[in-house]
């Protein structure tokens, strides 16, 4: 069997920037507030004309052209994405036709901050059976549009941006080692937008009562990930057996900065290089994991042969983890 792995990364954050002066004024807190609660001092929010595939398309061209390829040699185009650019059609079709990726079969994933591995999962199952494929796995989110800038347990964590990745078959030893997937939709309620579906749809009480604003429960979200993450971080390895001591790069979901230092405390991951972006680009839900290993990979952060574990968690519930054994080309 040929190993799969990712070929290239590509990342776009919009060009607004927007400080924690800025947020705490509309959410009625202070920037020091802001930062000591999250690690977060900057983040990016989408022009007027932006929308989910729009950031989606530009992460996706940067992925293209690092890998050399045009958009008409995908088999298979994957969106990940929770803040899609309208209920239909599905927001892979619009990246696709913005590409001109006309020879994929399209399709979107929404497991919110974990879709990127989720959709990892997937593309690497399609070029699995199809090895002579390539698939471009996309994480998007714009959650400036659905923020409510009262509820300071979200209006200060959340932004925008995109994330992508070619996966494709690669030499041995390189590609990915393995993949965890776990849900947990018992605490569904932890992450929500309530409104706007088939349960609530859209009238004008839901909209006169904030139903379509995105809605966290704080303190459930972190015991969840304090309690559920490190676990099943900890299975995983021993699954694929590599001990997470041998793992060199950590690339999390960007959630909270105070939360990602205790995940990598309990987890036993201190001797990894953990991958922050979180700092200037704050929480952009599914693009997190994918933005950061760009980031990484751009940098030169990353070496061949390095072990790098991705891992998302969050809205479901759901965690999402993949090890890779990098690959420079």
């Amino acid at each position: 069997m040929r190993h799969i792995g990712i070929l290239s990364t590509g990342s776009y954050l919009p060009k607004e920037e927007v400080g924690n002066e800025e947020v705490a004024a509309r959410v009625g807190v202070t920037a020091e507030w802001i930062e000591r609660k999250t690690q977060i001092r900057s983040r990016r929010y989408a022009a007027p004309d932006e929308a989910t595939s729009d950031l989606a398309a530009h992460a996706a061209t940067e992925a293209l052209a690092q890998a050399g390829l045009s958009a008409d040699q995908i088999d298979y185009l994957i969106v990940s994405t929770s803040t899609g650019d309208s209920p239909q059609p599905p927001t892979s079709y619009l990246v696709q036709d913005l590409l001109g990726a006309r020879r994929a079969a399209c399709f979107d994933v929404n497991v919110v901050c974990s879709g990127f591995v989720y959709a990892l999962a997937l593309a690497h199952s399609l070029v699995t059976v199809n090895p002579d494929a390539r698939a471009l796995v996309i994480g998007a989110d714009l959650y400036s549009r659905i923020l409510d800038f009262t509820d300071h347990r979200t209006a200060v964590l959340f932004a925008d941006g995109a994330g992508a990745a070619v996966v494709a078959a690669v030499p041995e030893p390189y590609g990915v080692l393995g993949i965890d997937l776990v849900s947990r939709g018992d605490a569904h309620g932890l992450i929500r937008v309530e409104a706007g579906g088939s349960r609530l749809p859209t009238s004008a009480q839901t909209l006169a009562e904030g139903g379509h604003f995105f809605r966290m429960d704080g303190r459930g979200v972190r015991d969840f990930v304090a309690d559920q993450v490190p676990p099943a971080l900890v299975r995983f390895s021993e699954r694929v057996g590599v001990p997470l001591d041998r793992v060199d790069h950590f690339v999390p979901h960007q959630a909270n900065g105070v939360m990602l230092t205790e995940v990598v405390e309990r987890a036993g991951l201190t001797g990894a290089l953990t991958h922050r972006t979180l700092r200037d680009y704050g929480n952009v839900g599914s693009a997190s994991v994918p933005v950061a290993l760009d980031e990484a990979n751009r940098t030169g952060a990353l070496s061949d042969g390095d072990l790098v574990l991705l891992a998302g968690f969050g809205g479901g519930m759901a965690i999402g983890s993949a090890l890779l054994r990098w690959r420079n080309t």
